[in-house]
């Protein structure tokens, strides 16, 4: 029995306070002798800081003098040599001196100040996205980076915006001075780059933060002590960003670890010599990414990897989470590791939202474990992007180039996931628009000059299209401002969103993002658009014109969704139409060219459809249909 009174059997592997001490314990199989050392301790390696063996392949021991916040490591002897090495399940590191040269932080999760508002997160069907990198989504000015505090005084942005969640680019710690996020060697520890250890800072931070609690009714934090720590400003985050209204997702990694192996790393834990990497304790001798793919075979690793997400879940109050390269993980033997941990994820936070990437698409992974799957609530869908993106850049070879509206309607109609929700779709993300990959959209939509009345219209379709089709839309960060550029997660590049350009730089960038705003409103205001039903029942390459028809299953509530990429307005142009009556034109596409577009084009705010079938439906219309532009049409709930 420890003194803390926690039996050390049944103590969690890491770090764990209690009122008395800090109970540690650590799986390291092939160590000789296992110690603590810390501030608690002057970091002594003797028999006082000696850990009990289990006999279960762990070592254990009670530390009175180990309190909240004592730093610490983990000194481990083996075959190999002996030395320091971090707990793989640290809370938490120093943020000086630099990484790796870190040490872990004793932290009680417990202490934090939570705002309990009965925070839960939406149905899966009325999910939006918007995927963003914490360190360069917001920097503020002098600073090197991007912040988690930065991003957390955007949540009435995002509120404004009408997303309603946000799924972060990886944040656990990674060895590099930048990075996407994907070659993270700490699992449990947040990126010390992105907090802030100023104090003058973070009072002024503070100000802004509880300002923004107050805005809806609850009370800020006291003082700065709440947001003090990496662990406690991505807190801040998902704190603030649930008083807000918005969901927080965190992109994961489990197929593999990044190359950081520093000598105090989990790489080589227990000190065997080094070698064959089959040794290494976590690791095969399989490279992925620059890292090495962890053993999945063995029950310990799968253990890390499986208790993360139910970590973040209660110390988080994260809402999902988003599985990086499923494949990659079930080509390497990792599928029963990814059923392992979306069946615990999904016992501890039941409402929240697993998303499996998975390359080429495979349905399975959106089916339960019991049925053989891998048990994700739902997957990255390509289709959708793959189309859109490939229709935009055909008609940025002008009028008379050939568009495939074809291979669009095939992904609006697409059926591979049931319900349509499983499907994530998205137009960019972080792989697609990085520098160096394909460009944004604003730039595929005009390569000559991506501020372009070709570009702002073609843009407009891409996004209008995807918040209109079934399933889950992402947004990626900027694409909402017609954000034209290439995006990198180096800051010194420059290739950060330009923020700026909403200050008048860019009317542009104003009017793209008062589109995109209310398109997602649209999207809210009509539960067709979030049903699982969608119908394409016109796709004309030659007119270069697709209509598509969402419903609520026998209840109606139609919305029909009318899109071109011709570079000149059709007038007259006859469509089928569900029912006949009298049709609202609830969004058009045109109106924010420009704004308010004093020659904007449309149908005077509604249509008559006649009682004559066309296009497989029973009844018509004629339109006017602006040049590259969507219009929304709505049955008039008046109309019989």
């Amino acid at each position: 029995m420890a003194n803390s009174g926690i039996p050390f059997e049944s103590a969690p592997l890491g770090a764990t306070p209690g009122p008395d001490g800090t109970t540690f314990r650590v799986w390291a199989p092939r160590a000789r002798q296992v110690y603590v050392v810390g501030d608690f301790n002057a970091w002594q390696v003797n028999s006082a800081s000696l850990l009990k063996a289990l006999g279960d392949e762990t070592w254990a021991g009670f530390f009175p003098s180990a309190k909240t916040d004592s730093q610490y490591r983990f000194h481990i002897a083996g075959l190999g040599g002996a030395g320091t090495k971090r707990d793989p399940r640290a809370r938490a590191l120093t943020l000086q001196p630099a990484f790796p040269n870190c040490h872990c932080l004793v932290r009680d999760p417990a202490a934090f100040p939570w705002h309990n508002v009965g925070w839960r997160p939406p149905p899966y069907p009325d999910w939006v996205i918007y995927q963003l990198h914490a360190g360069t989504f917001r920097i503020s000015p002098g600073a090197p980076h991007g912040y988690f505090l930065d991003v957390a005084l955007q949540v009435s942005y995002f509120q404004k915006l009408g997303v309603n969640a946000l799924q972060l680019l990886p944040i656990v710690e990674f060895p590099t001075e930048f990075s996407l996020g994907y070659n993270g060697t700490d699992y449990y520890s947040p990126e010390t780059d992105y907090a802030i250890d100023d104090d003058a800072e973070l009072q002024r931070r503070l100000a802004g933060i509880n300002a923004l609690f107050q805005q809806r009714g609850q009370p800020g934090y006291p003082d700065a002590s709440a947001l003090r720590g990496a662990d406690n400003q991505l807190r801040v985050l998902v704190d603030l960003c649930h008083v807000w209204g918005l969901a927080v997702l965190l992109d994961v990694v489990y197929n593999h670890a990044g190359g950081g192996f520093d000598e105090q790393s989990m790489y080589f834990l227990d000190r065997l010599p080094k070698g064959n990497n089959n040794d290494s304790l976590y690791f095969t001798d399989q490279g992925f990414a620059g890292g090495l793919v962890f053993a999945f075979w063995n029950q310990n690793v799968r253990r890390l990897l499986t208790d993360n997400p139910v970590f973040f879940q209660n110390e988080y109050r994260v809402d999902g989470f988003r599985f990086d390269e499923v494949s990659t993980m079930d080509r390497f033997g990792g599928w029963q590791t990814s059923q392992e941990a979306t069946t615990a994820a999904r016992a501890n936070k039941p409402e929240g939202l697993l998303i499996a990437e998975y390359w080429p698409v495979n349905p399975s992974v959106a089916k339960p474990v019991a049925e053989g799957g891998a048990g994700f609530d739902a997957t990255w869908q390509d289709e959708l992007r793959e189309a859109v993106r490939q229709a935009i850049g055909q008609a940025s070879a002008g009028a008379g180039a050939n568009l495939d509206l074809q291979r669009v309607a095939g992904a609006i109609g697409s059926t591979r996931l049931l319900p349509r929700w499983r499907a994530i779709h998205c137009v960019e993300n972080h792989d697609i628009v990085k520098a160096g990959a394909e460009p944004r959209v604003a730039q595929l939509a005009d390569p000559s000059n991506p501020r372009s009345w070709y570009s702002r219209s073609r843009a407009r379709v891409a996004t209008a299209l995807l918040l209109t089709a079934p399933g889950i839309p992402m947004l990626f960060m900027g694409q909402e401002i017609l954000e034209q550029r290439p995006w990198s997660d180096n800051p010194n590049l420059g290739l950060t969103p330009a923020w700026n350009g909403l200050d008048g730089n860019d009317p542009a960038m104003a009017n793209h993002l008062r589109f995109t705003t209310d398109c997602a409103a649209l999207r809210r205001r009509h539960p067709a658009l979030r049903s699982d039903t969608a119908g394409v029942f016109h796709a004309h390459d030659g007119n270069r014109v697709i209509a598509f028809q969402r419903w609520l299953e026998g209840i109606g509530r139609n919305v029909v969704v009318v899109a071109t990429l011709r570079e000149t307005t059709w007038y007259n142009y006859d469509l089928g139409f569900p029912l006949p009556g009298r049709w609202l034109e609830v969004f058009n596409s045109d109106r924010y060219d420009n704004w308010p577009n004093p020659i904007v084009v449309g149908n005077g705010g509604q249509i008559i459809a006649r009682d004559e079938p066309l296009h497989g439906l029973p009844a018509s219309t004629t339109l006017v249909i602006p040049a590259n532009s969507v219009l929304v049409f709505a049955r008039d709930p008046g109309d019989a």
